[in-house]
């Protein structure tokens, strides 16, 4: 197979026309040739970061439409399934994967659960961790969120640490906001990147002692602004990853679409592409060609390198997306799912509370982390109640496993633990959830309870799944595999997501992406104000607090 065009070499800085040789799935030669075709022939891009589940597709479905826009590899954190299932997740995850030719690459997910402020579906611990990493299909020790866990030295912490030195592996960092010498403990401790700095200063710091950085643009997390601005004298040492996709996000672009916004910021092509297709192969030590002879045969021919349109992919030599067609087909898989909660009741998410102050977790448009602010409460018969004026609206998160009434920290036992937020501006009905970042607990947003009720409920009767209702409505997309991720085609899961996205929306929320938001207001290891299962978690302090402020 012969591809002409100009070929892109990335590492010499140089662009030309010619000819790439590929046999036996192999890049056999290239050569400098005249040619017609002006099209551009580089490497594929490689996403540094992901959570496939995120995308709410298994990895088969996400791989086929991931090819459409030039993307051959994935760095990926099966860590959304690993906190449902466990090390059964993990697997599910590598064999639907390996029934594609796209090359995921797992890791092994070092925060099972993220935290022991919550209840997860599964326990991932170190002698766990050591079986993982010497799995041939883990390539690294996926990001450890317990950064208070490094710079303290918890014992289990440490431990797991320890296995991917053993197997000489890269460790996956997560400390946003994380400076000084604190980040130096962080850093020593043999961590080797970070996806969350959310500032110039932040990545400039981590960048000069040592650590690589990822520059995040996902559909709630978007870091691309604050950072980009690093790349120019910084390029070898940063990547580019999505972290967390939606369908509908997918759909449009991937990597790619960073490259373009790159270039078309004026930054040098090479610089950019570097970081898309060659830092992470290099990083992560992945069996992914970089166009050169020899090399697995991973190239993308695309129209030009303003827009990066793919027009071809290849893997292995295997051409797996050929102007507007996938090539890659679906495959079939067993819904695993660990789903066990009864129906609630109204009552259940009452907040009996005289009290005149709440703290309320103030939602940021396009960050994770949430600010604390104290604002007056709404009370009705002794309950603390929304108020849709001020768009301080109560939120649930629901413990969707086995409840073990024991673990609960106050006296509502294993009722819904409730909180306030501000600026999901619903102004009727609610949202939920069973994405819920890291554990995946029912959470949900509303105007009254017995919206917040009637949402979970359907929730609940589907085990699993993102839904809105109102009154007179209700539109619900089934998540059927761990909860998590849908047993349909991107297509499909992007129209239903899309449908339900305008929905929240014209209920009144203003937020970009109000589930992708949703999903995060129980990620307790980003600041600052979180709700978990047990009850409403200060993320600066990494403690419970109250909801009520005397």
């Amino acid at each position: 197979m012969i591809l002409k065009g100009n070929i892109v070499d990335i590492p010499n800085r140089k662009i030309f026309k010619g000819e790439v040789t590929i046999k036996d799935g192999r890049i056999a030669s290239i050569a400098a040739k005249d040619c017609d075709e002006n099209h551009f022939i580089l490497p594929g891009f490689v996403d540094a970061h992901i959570h496939i589940e995120s995308s709410m597709l298994v990895p088969s479905e996400f791989a086929k439409i991931a090819v459409k826009h030039g993307t051959v590899a994935t760095v990926s954190d099966p860590h959304e399934i690993a906190n449902v299932l466990g090390v059964k997740g993990v697997e599910f995850m590598i064999a639907n994967g390996k029934q594609t030719p796209f090359k995921f690459n797992f890791g092994a997910p070092s925060c099972v659960p993220a935290t022991s402020f919550e209840s997860a579906g599964a326990v991932i611990d170190s002698e766990a961790i050591k079986a993982l990493m010497a799995h041939p299909d883990i390539k690294y020790l996926a990001e450890m969120m317990n950064y208070p866990g490094v710079i303290y030295k918890d014992p289990e912490v440490l431990q797991k640490l320890e296995w991917a030195k053993h197997y000489n592996k890269p460790i996956d960092g997560h400390a946003p906001g994380l400076r000084g010498d604190d980040l130096s403990t962080y850093i020593n401790a043999g961590i080797s990147t970070d996806h969350e700095c959310f500032s110039y200063d932040e990545g400039l710091e981590k960048l000069q002692k040592g650590m690589k950085v990822i520059i995040r643009e996902g559909s709630a997390a978007k870091n691309f602004e604050a950072l980009i601005d690093l790349l120019d004298n910084h390029y070898e040492h940063m990547m580019f990853c999505s972290d967390d996709k939606h369908p509908d996000d997918l759909l449009l672009g991937h990597i790619n679409q960073l490259c373009a916004r790159a270039v078309a910021k004026g930054i040098d092509v090479f610089k950019v592409l570097q970081a898309a297709c060659i830092n992470p192969v290099l990083h992560y030590n992945l069996d992914v060609g970089q166009l050169k002879v020899g090399d697995k045969a991973d190239c993308i021919v695309v129209e030009d390198l303003k827009d990066f349109k793919t027009l071809q992919t290849y893997i292995n030599g295997e051409l797996v997306y050929d102007h507007g067609i996938s090539k890659i087909e679906s495959v079939e898989f067993e819904n695993l799912n660990n789903f066990n909660t009864d129906k609630k009741d109204q009552s259940d998410f009452r907040f009996e509370s005289n009290a005149q102050h709440i703290r309320v977790i103030e939602c940021l448009d396009g960050e994770l982390i949430t600010n604390e602010i104290i604002t007056d409460s709404t009370i009705e018969d002794g309950n603390l109640v929304s108020n849709v004026e001020t768009d301080v609206l109560k939120m649930a998160v629901v413990n969707r496993y086995n409840p073990d009434p024991d673990s609960y920290r106050d006296y509502r036992d294993d009722h819904p633990a409730i909180a306030f937020i501000k600026n999901f501006g619903l102004k009727e009905g609610a949202i939920a959830s069973s994405v819920g970042h890291d554990s995946h607990n029912i959470i949900a947003v509303g105007v009254s309870d017995e919206m917040i009720c009637k949402a979970v409920n359907l929730i609940i009767e589907h085990k699993g799944g993102i839904c809105a209702v109102s009154h007179s409505e209700e539109k619900i997309v089934p998540l059927p595999v761990a909860g998590i991720m849908s047993d349909q085609n991107a297509e499909t899961i992007g129209q239903q997501y899309a449908e339900l996205d305008e929905m929240a929306k014209d209920l009144g929320s203003s937020l970009h992406a109000p589930y992708m938001s949703l999903s995060f207001m129980a990620l307790l290891v980003i600041p600052s104000l979180k709700l978990s299962d047990k009850g409403l978690f200060d993320g600066s302090a990494f403690q419970f607090t109250s909801l009520e402020v005397q």
